[in-house]
């Protein structure tokens, strides 16, 4: 993987990208992650395609100006990288709010997307883990500085380096989540965090959903993973996407959590690259999105024009 650094808008934005496939592979992070959650798929991915993983703004080694952290500016701002780098379209595979950024590129932009593939995705559902609902409450910036402190992630970087000295290694998902914890030592990182949260989730839960809209990716095809245990967001939320999206495949990963492409890389690589094998890009005619958007997903009764 080469780590590479353009700078769009006048902020800097970090990017690893491997592969010179003719088909292009976006891969789209979670919140507090960042483009290292692909370590370990983006090898073997890349003897296939061209992939393409950004910090998105915000997170990761990405600048973190004050400014807008809605689904749409970051899908704005991943089909400006792409054009950036000359790549006219793509598979776009995202991970939790990388797959509400995902969902949100396919609809602003659907003729650059060929198909999707949702990782856990949020943007489906009502519920989300308490902990993200409660950081979105008044006053939790206030709060987050206590409990990310610096010597805090330093002590769990020693852990995990004794841990690493005996031998042993600590599950792939808790990793990731130390790892997003122990971002939020940065000032600019957490004041990110909260924006970006704010814009999808609220204390009652997730406050933005696709589900509505999801009859739009009639012809685009669509892979849905998920873990069966996923504690941040349910496996029920893939299942109401699968009902929702005609001919979506959902796969569930038996006894994992909320990180399938880090807990079971080989299964996840399995998936992803069957699935491009299997499927033809999307091909998105402006007439047959008019009538989508017209008559709904029956595609006969016309909607009352307002």
């Amino acid at each position: 993987m080469q780590e590479r650094r353009i700078t769009l808008h006048g902020h800097e934005v970090t990017y690893r990208t491997a592969g010179d496939g003719e088909q292009v592979l976006v891969l789209i992070h979670g919140i507090t992650g960042s483009s290292q959650t692909w370590a370990d798929a983006l090898p073997a991915l890349a003897e296939h395609y061209t992939v393409v993983a950004p910090d998105l703004l915000g997170h990761g080694q990405s600048a973190k100006p004050v400014g807008d952290y809605s689904l749409g500016a970051y899908a704005s701002g991943i089909r400006d990288l792409l054009g950036a780098l000359g790549h006219e379209r793509a598979t776009v595979v995202g991970h939790s709010l990388g797959g509400g950024v995902a969902m949100q590129f396919a609809y602003q932009f659907p003729e650059r997307c060929d198909r999707l593939v949702l990782v856990s995705s949020g943007g489906l559902g009502r519920e989300v883990h308490l902990l993200l609902r409660a950081a979105t409450l008044p006053g939790a910036e206030f709060v987050l500085p206590v409990i990310t402190a610096a010597y805090v992630a330093s002590v769990g970087d020693a852990v995990g380096g004794l841990l690493s000295r005996v031998g042993l290694r600590g599950a792939p998902d808790l990793e990731e989540m130390w790892r997003g914890f122990a971002s939020l030592s940065d000032v600019e990182a957490r004041a990110a965090f909260v924006h970006t949260l704010r814009t999808i989730v609220e204390p009652s839960g997730q406050r933005v959903s696709a589900l509505d809209r999801l009859y739009l990716a009639a012809e685009m095809p669509m892979l849905l993973i998920w873990g069966a245990r996923d504690p941040i967001i349910p496996v029920s939320h893939g299942e109401a996407a699968a009902a929702a999206a005609p001919g979506s495949r959902l796969v569930v990963f038996p006894g994992v959590r909320h990180f399938p492409h880090r807990e079971k890389p080989a299964r996840f690589l399995e998936e992803v690259i069957g699935f491009m094998e299997s499927t033809a890009p999307a091909d998105v005619q402006e007439e047959r999105w008019r009538a989508l958007l017209r008559f709904g997903a029956a595609g006969s009764a016309p909607q009352p024009a307002r």
